[in-house]
């Protein structure tokens, strides 16, 4: 089994698993574009990060300081980052099956 290397890569193979299909929203400029999928990445970031900072939190608060409470508020805090990188990431699916369902 052969598989074929990609020609070139660009950042389009970098940013194509966040970015959205866009289906009926292809007639949105360049422009709009990118900034949706920038503020896309710039959110996914950020729950990623609220993610690893639940992490820390709940690995701190349950070997040093022996704080039952902040190990259970890590917890939430990675369930929340995780939830919310799930969700930007399907947002694009979830506009087009809306917006099939409507036409």
């Amino acid at each position: 089994m052969f598989l074929a290397a990609p020609d070139k890569g660009d950042i389009t193979t970098i940013i194509g698993g966040i970015a959205p299909s866009w289906g009926p929203f292809g007639s949105l400029g360049t422009e709009a574009r990118v900034m949706i999928e920038v503020v896309m990445a710039i959110a996914i970031l950020l729950c990623l990060g609220i993610a690893i900072w639940g992490a820390a939190k709940q690995r701190i608060g349950a070997t040093a300081l022996r704080d039952t409470f902040s190990a259970e508020q890590g917890k939430g805090l990675i369930v929340a980052g995780l939830t919310g990188v799930f969700i930007i990431g399907s947002l694009g699916t979830l506009f087009t099956i809306v917006y099939g369902m409507a036409v």
